[in-house]
């Protein structure tokens, strides 16, 4: 039975003998065609390994089962966690686990169903506070998934898939736009959920593709991070625990920038030059 609709998904949770809780983000969806433009967005396909976080009562699981995907929940709520096996299909394709995504063991438990040389989906409503936890756990694992389709806060959504220039161009995009090719897919209304939430939501679509080859990522981010953290700032300021003002006005000038350029105005190309000239 969907449980999307309000009256049953109430009836459903009434019936378990609980409440959607705030401190595990949850809220869930109570429409139909949002679940499906879920499905879409993601491009799941029969055979598809989906890795599904937070999958709550399991309206989406239920959807993506019928896509013929096999389905590997983590739901951190004991009580819906076992409430996910009874969609198990009979061919048992959903596979639940009552565990933290943080602490999953994802590469093994992936890896024993994917056939050679194909890779999983990441299909997740994110919980607000943890949203660039996960994604910055999961993404890097480039080898594993294809791509991560994601609930996030609209604002989130806007800031993931800026263009530099803008307002919520961040540190956070540019380590998106290393690994991924960040699309903004669809506003989800806050009436979409139970219990209502304070914000719009929207789905992002992170397709994941191979990085650029250099020589310490580690040191990129933490330039671009700390370029960032003081964004209202020339960078040859923001940066000056790390470079000498006059090396990254230099550097700038080396790669066509403005010497008083502020971070936002460089694109993931310009700051991969600017690393590669201050590296030397």
């Amino acid at each position: 039975m969907p449980i999307y609709k309000p009256s049953e998904l109430r009836q459903f949770l009434n019936e378990l003998g609980i409440s959607p809780k705030k401190v595990l983000s949850q809220n869930f969806l109570i429409d139909g065609n949002i679940i499906r433009k879920i499905v879409e967005a993601a491009d799941v396909q029969p055979g598809d390994v989906v890795l599904e976080i937070g999958p709550g009562p399991g309206s989406l699981s239920e959807a993506l089962l019928e896509k013929g995907a096999h389905v590997v929940a983590v739901e951190l709520d004991d009580t819906l966690a076992q409430a996910l096996k009874r969609l198990d299909t009979d061919d048992h394709r959903l596979h639940v686990y009552c565990e933290d995504i943080m602490q999953f063991p994802i590469v093994e438990t992936l890896e024993k169903l994917l056939p050679a040389g194909k890779k999983a989906k990441v299909i997740a409503n994110l919980p607000y506070h943890l949203t660039t936890p996960i994604l910055a756990f999961l993404i890097p694992l480039n080898g594993l998934f294809s791509s991560l389709t994601v609930m996030v806060q609209d604002e989130v959504a806007r800031r993931f898939t800026a263009l530099p220039s803008t307002p919520e161009y961040s540190s956070f995009t540019v380590f998106l736009n290393f690994f991924t090719k960040p699309r903004y897919s669809f506003t989800v209304s806050k009436r979409c959920f139970f219990p209502e939430p304070s914000v719009q939501s929207a789905v992002v679509s992170l397709e994941l593709k191979p990085p650029p080859q250099i020589a310490d990522p580690d040191n990129f981010f933490k330039m671009t991070r700390t370029a960032f953290s003081q964004r209202r700032k020339m960078m040859r300021a923001s940066l000056r625990e790390l470079y000498a003002p006059e090396a990254v006005m230099a550097a700038l000038e080396a790669i066509g920038k403005d010497p008083q350029s502020r971070p936002e105005t460089l694109s993931l190309e310009e700051w991969l030059r600017l690393f590669e000239v201050l590296s030397r």
